[in-house]
């Protein structure tokens, strides 16, 4: 049976088509490694697979498994039956499924609970707190200091069942190798299973594949030019790995591209890995410099971004997209503020801001904390788990990098917090410079606010309280919590909220329903593409696409016609000696995210060594 398509295939996409047993799939971005894979897929289920059998698809991005599911849901040449036999998830989703239905034989505890990213930072801050940045410890430091940390992961896992995300691999791995009875209940299951970004899996993800591999046929999806993940392990050899294990027949898609088709997006790409350019100008490129001061960085970014808004509204589609890209964390911040609160004259810029969630997720906690423990009787106890929660924030607000700055912040609430009890347990009056007393008065005081049952009007109405209470502690844990983005209508979250409210008359489990609702959100692949104005760090496009991208670097700090510092460039420092293949690979891969235009804004005097040939470098 052939499968028929509206449109025409390449040659090579036939032979894809056409090719039987284990396949290796190569090519850039917007070469159709996906659509061929879909297709595939569709022609599997018809001709191959028994009633109870699905294609398994495995991407590490939810923003790639929604885009999947989206073009199959858009593809009309496959039917709703054979839709239903093409199962799209992440790895992790894949790992925690395996982990949760078997982790006991691995000695885990019947009852397993994620730790989620936020948690886990809290759990080893610790840990972190006894060592110096890791830029500056020894080899030997930097190892013990891991070891330490895995060592944590491992018990908390085994003694008290809460499973870290980097412990998922290796479980599931110990799992198929150890098992052969689960390992053929899965690939009776998922006779066919298709393997996304392959060329960013890590050695516990690979010991996974090896083991699915000998009962499932395996259709590895890989850009070996887009490989940014080798900082946690993934290894430039990997796709030899896959063909020295499998034997697959190889196909390469890299000299095609469909998503910038009439641009010269892949081929500036490209080039950016070359480090020489082969054309003067680039159809669909822009490169604009801005003078590199604050200011006026912000003003360019700004002004382009409001041209490029007015282009898409104009002439792009209907749910357009533009994102801003940059390098850093910091630098998503920067940009983000800019937007909101716009110097001068300049307009405000709606957007959706993609930032590390550790700082958000527990700054919802205390959020979700005060909406639950308002209308019970103010007690040491309700303090005091306010406090803890304030604690955590600080102790885990920036993931596995926390700051010394911080995890002191932690320690002082604790301390003045405990003050406070001895004080009143022997009747004695507390200092008044006590920095725990603006933190208590706040919470008192927000029992004395009018909830309504809506979720969304009582959460924004608690975090608009800690915005102006007089603590800067709560004001900042109010900024974070500004960008979460689930609880907006007809939301998981907010309709579980609602129905608290209508069971029990209050949030009486706010808490626990927003910690569930961050776990779920983890594993959804509900999300929908993206769309208006989006900002985020250029690691964190990866598997996406927008109609047009905004790059925009940081800029040299001068003295005395010197450069101090050069902080959020692409490359460390913007210096020709730090620049390697990771750089140039996450600035290809923010470059070819674009569908009909990227924008590179880099400031003038010192433009992003990128752009300069090397020849003239």
């Amino acid at each position: 049976m052939v499968l028929q398509v509206a449109f025409d295939l390449t040659d090579k996409q036939k032979k894809v088509l056409a090719a039987e047993g284990y396949l290796l799939v190569k090519g850039g971005p917007g070469s159709g490694k996906t659509t061929i894979s879909i297709l595939k897929a569709g022609k599997i289920v018809k001709e191959d697979l028994k009633t109870d059998q699905r294609v398994l698809f495995m991407s590490f991005a939810r923003a790639t498994v929604s885009r999947v599911l989206e073009a199959i849901a858009g593809e009309n040449e496959i039917t709703p039956d054979v839709k239903r036999h093409i199962e799209v998830d992440t790895y992790h989703a894949f790992f925690w499924r395996l982990i949760k239905t078997h982790g006991y034989l691995l000695g885990l505890p019947r009852s397993l609970v994620i730790l989620t990213p936020p948690s886990e930072a809290v759990a080893l801050s610790d840990i972190r707190n006894g060592y110096k940045s890791d830029d500056k410890l020894s080899q030997q430091e930097l190892k013990e200091k891991k070891q330490q940390e895995y060592a944590e992961r491992r018990r908390l896992a085994v003694e008290k069942g809460l499973v870290c995300f980097d412990l998922f691999a290796e479980m599931a791995g110990a799992l198929l190798h150890r098992s052969n009875k689960i390992r053929r209940i899965i690939s009776n299951a998922y006779p066919v299973i298709i393997l996304d970004e392959f060329q960013d899996t890590t050695p516990d993800q690979w010991h996974v594949i090896r083991a699915l591999g000998r009962d499932s046929k395996l259709f590895a999806l890989a850009d070996p030019e887009q490989r940014i993940f080798d900082f946690i392990g993934a290894d430039p050899e990997r796709l030899q790995h896959f063909e020295a294990e499998f034997a697959p027949s190889t196909f390469d898609l890299s000299s095609e591209n469909h998503r910038s088709k009439g641009t010269d997006l892949t081929h500036f790409g490209n080039d950016i890995l070359r480090g020489k350019f082969t054309k003067k100008t680039y159809d669909g490129v822009s490169i604009i410099d801005f003078d590199a001061n604050h200011n006026q960085a912000v003003t360019k970014v700004i002004v382009e971004t409001l041209k490029a808004r007015k282009r898409l509204i104009n002439d792009g589609p209907k749910n357009w997209s533009l994102a801003i890209l940059v390098p850093t964390k910091r630098m998503t911040r920067i940009v983000s503020d800019a937007f909101r609160e716009p110097p001068g004259t300049l307009p405000k810029i709606e957007h959706n801001a993609a930032v590390d969630m550790e700082a958000v997720i527990l700054a919802a906690e205390i959020i979700a904390y005060l909406l639950q423990s308002h209308g019970e009787k103010s007690c040491v106890a309700g303090v005091a788990g306010f406090v803890g929660l304030i604690c955590s924030y600080f102790r885990g607000k920036s993931g596995d990098t926390p700051s010394k700055t911080s995890l002191k912040e932690a320690a002082r609430i604790s301390v003045a917090f405990q003050r406070v009890v001895d004080c009143c347990g022997v009747g004695k009056a507390v200092p008044k410079n006590n920095i725990f007393l603006p933190i208590e008065a706040a919470y008192n005081a927000i029992h004395d606010l009018t909830l309504t049952g809506d979720p969304d009007i009582d959460w924004i109405a608690v975090r608009k309280f800690l915005d102006v209470a007089d603590c800067k502690r709560l004001n900042e844990i109010s900024r974070e919590v500004r960008n979460l983005r689930i609880l907006n209508r007809g939301t998981q979250l907010r309709e579980s909220l609602s129905q608290n409210w209508r069971n029990t008359g209050r949030y009486s489990d706010a808490l626990e329903i927003v910690r569930q609702a961050f776990i779920q959100e983890h594993f959804s692949t509900n999300t929908k593409p993206e769309s208006g104005v989006v900002v985020m760090n250029m690691h964190k496009a990866k598997g996406k696409q927008f109609d047009e991208v905004i790059i925009f670097e940081g800029w040299p700090r001068i003295a005395k016609r010197k450069i101090m510092a050069n902080p959020d460039r692409i490359v460390r420092g913007n210096m020709r000696d730090n620049v390697n293949d990771q750089a140039r690979q996450n600035f290809r891969v923010s470059i070819t995210r674009a569908k009909r235009r990227t924008t590179i804004l880099t400031p003038i005097g010192d433009p992003c060594i990128l752009l300069i040939p090397e020849n003239n470098g």
